[in-house]
C-alpha cells in the first residue's frame, strides 16, 4: 500500500511554543502519513468540547505499512552496538525534558487533567527512556557454569522483533514511553497505536523521535479505531510481542487474538484498589494519602483506591475529615489547575452516576458530592460515600472517577478477605504502624503492588504490574525488557 505524505498542521491557537508538536496523522517509516480508508478523527478538549484537531485515521491497511516499515528496520536496528541504542533513547529523553510544557499543556487540552499533574506525567515518562537509555547498554543476562565436559555454555538476550504497543487515553505519554523505551533498548522496532481520544500525545512523541534520530520505521505511531488497527496487529505473525494497557475486558481480548501466533504479552490492566487503615495509623497522614490515591487524575488511574477500609475506632473520624477535603477540593478546566478536571467521556460519568445511586439505594451514607458539576457534562463533583456495602456496585468494579466508598471492619482477617475478594489484584494500600501487622498484610493481600504508609510507589526502576486479572508481567526496572526479549543458549564443544 501506498500513503501520501502530510505535513503536520499548524498550531491554530493551541499556545504551544512550538507549533511543530501538533501533528495530525500517524508517523510511519519515518514519514507523516494520510490514508483515505477510515477518514479522520475528531480530537476534543473534554473541559467544554471545543475541537482541537482532525486526525487523518489509518486502518487495517495502514497498520499493516507500519509492520512492513517496522520488519524492514528490525535488523538494522538490532545489530546497532548497545551505546549507539542508548545515545538515541538517550536524546529522546532530553527532547522531552526541554519540550516539557509544550507536551503538557497538549495532554491537558486532549485529556483533560490538571496541568501539573500532565506536567508530573511528562517527568514521568521521561524517566523511562532516561532509564532504558541505561539498560540498552546493560543487556546481560547471568551466566551458567557448564554442565557438561568440553564444553562452553553462552546465554544471550535477543529482541524478538516488532513489537505492537497500544495504551490507553488517561495516561496518553507515559504508557507510550514506558513500554516504547524498553522495546527500543533491547533491540525491537515499535508499532504502537494510541488512544483514538487521545492521540496528540503520543504523535507529539513521535515527532521528538524523529527529532532525536530514530531511523525510519523504528518507532512508528498508528492513529485510527483500535479494532482494525490492533486486530491486523494480533494476526500478523511478525509481530512477535505485544503490550497493552486499559481494561481486563479488552485485555482478555487481545489474550485471545493472540494466542495463534504465541505472542509475547505483556498486559496492565484493571485496578480496584483497597485503601486499608488501621486504628493504630496516624490519622492525618492516612486522610492525606487517602486523597491522593483517590483524586489524581480526577480518579481516572488504574492505581486510584476505589475500596476504603477503615478500622471502626477511627471510621467515623476518617470519614469526617475524608469528607471535608474532598468537598474543599476545586473543580475546573485543566489549564487552570484546579484539583480535579473534566472526565474523559460521557460513558465515564454515567457510570460515576449508576455506582453512586446504586450505593445509596443499598443504605450508603452520602457525605458530599454526588452529582454532576455545575461547569458542564463530563465534570463530577469529588464524592464521599460511607456505611458503602460489599454487595454495592462501586465495591465490586473500578469506578474510574472521583467517588471514594467508605466501609468499617472489625479484624485483620476479615479485612484481608474482603480486600482479595476480587479478580483484580494490581495495587493495594496499608496504614499501619505494627510492624508484623505490615509484614503479613503485605504477604497476604492478593496484589503486585502494596504501598505502606504512602501512595507514591511507581517509577522507571520498579516492576510495575499485578497479579490475578490485572494483567501479565511486570513493565518499567530491568524486567521490563524480558517482554520484548528472548534468552538464547549457545552450547559449544571446544575438545
Amino acid at each position: 500500500m501506498t500513503l501520501s505524505p502530510q505535513r503536520k498542521m499548524p498550531d491554530t491557537g493551541l499556545g504551544l511554543e512550538d507549533p511543530g508538536l501538533l501533528a495530525t496523522a500517524s508517523y510511519i517509516a519515518g514519514e507523516w502519513v494520510e490514508a483515505g480508508e477510515a477518514g479522520s478523527l475528531a480530537v476534543t478538549n473534554p473541559a467544554h468540547g471545543t475541537l482541537l484537531a482532525e486526525v487523518a485515521a489509518l486502518g487495517e491497511a495502514g497498520a499493516r505499512y507500519a509492520v512492513d516499515a517496522a520488519q524492514q528496520a528490525f535488523a538494522p536496528w538490532a545489530a546497532l552496538l548497545p551505546q549507539q541504542r542508548s545515545d538515541i533513547l538517550r536524546r529522546w529523553y532530553v527532547l522531552m525534558v526541554e519540550h516539557k510544557e509544550d507536551l503538557a499543556r497538549l495532554m491537558t487540552l486532549e485529556q483533560g487533567k490538571p496541568l501539573s499533574e500532565a506536567r508530573g506525567e511528562i517527568d514521568y515518562g521521561a524517566s523511562f527512556a532516561e532509564y532504558f537509555a541505561e539498560e540498552a547498554k546493560r543487556p546481560d543476562i547471568m551466566s551458567v557454569t557448564s554442565h557438561l565436559p568440553n564444553a562452553e555454555v553462552e546465554l544471550w538476550r535477543e529482541p524478538v522483533g516488532v513489537a505492537a504497543l497500544v495504551t490507553p487515553w488517561n495516561f496518553p505519554n507515559a504508557m507510550l514511553t514506558r513500554k516504547a523505551a524498553a522495546a527500543l533498548a533491547v533491540g525491537c522496532t515499535v508499532v504502537a497505536h494510541p488512544s483514538s481520544e487521545t492521540p496528540l500525545s503520543a504523535l507529539a512523541l513521535a515527532e521528538l523521535a524523529r527529532r532525536a534520530g530514530f531511523p525510519a520505521g523504528v518507532f512508528n505511531v498508528v492513529v485510527g479505531k483500535p479494532a482494525p488497527i490492533v486486530g491486523a496487529w494480533t494476526a500478523d505473525t511478525r509481530v512477535r510481542a505485544l503490550s497493552f494497557t486499559g481494561s481486563t475486558e479488552i485485555g482478555r481480548l487481545l489474550y485471545e487474538q493472540c494466542a495463534p501466533s504465541i505472542k509475547r504479552l505483556s498486559l496492565e490492566l484493571g485496578g480496584h484498589a483497597p485503601f486499608i487503615v488501621f486504628a493504630d495509623a496516624p490519622l492525618d497522614k492516612a486522610v492525606d494519602e487517602a486523597m491522593k490515591a483517590k483524586f489524581a487524575t480526577s480518579g481516572q488511574d488504574c492505581l486510584g483506591a476505589n475500596r476504603f477500609y477503615i478500622e471502626r475506632p477511627v471510621y467515623e473520624e476518617f470519614c469526617r475529615r475524608f469528607a471535608e477535603r474532598a468537598a474543599a477540593l476545586t473543580v475546573g478546566q485543566g489549564l487552570d489547575d484546579p484539583d480535579i478536571g473534566p472526565l474523559m467521556n460521557d460513558k465515564a460519568v454515567t457510570k460515576q452516576e449508576e455506582h453512586v445511586a446504586d450505593a445509596l439505594a443499598q443504605g450508603a451514607r452520602l457525605l458530599c458530592g454526588g452529582a454532576v458539576h455545575d461547569l458542564g457534562p463530563l465534570f463530577f463533583q469529588p464524592t464521599v460515600l460511607a456505611d458503602v456495602p460489599d454487595a454495592a456496585k462501586i465495591l465490586r468494579e473500578e469506578t474510574f472517577g472521583p467517588v471514594a466508598a467508605l466501609t468499617p471492619f472489625d479484624r485483620e482477617a476479615e479485612v484481608v478477605a474482603r480486600a482479595n475478594a476480587t479478580e483484580y489484584g494490581l495495587v493495594a494500600y496499608l496504614h499501619t504502624k505494627e510492624p508484623a501487622r505490615i509484614y503479613r498484610l503485605s504477604r497476604a493481600l492478593e496484589f503486585g503492588m502494596v504501598a505502606v504508609n504512602r501512595t507514591k510507589v511507581t517509577g522507571a526502576p520498579i516492576p510495575f504490574g499485578g497479579m490475578k486479572q490485572s494483567g501479565l508481567g511486570r513493565e518499567g526496572s530491568r524486567l521490563g525488557i524480558e517482554a520484548f526479549s528472548d534468552v538464547k543458549y549457545v552450547c559449544r564443544d571446544w575438545s
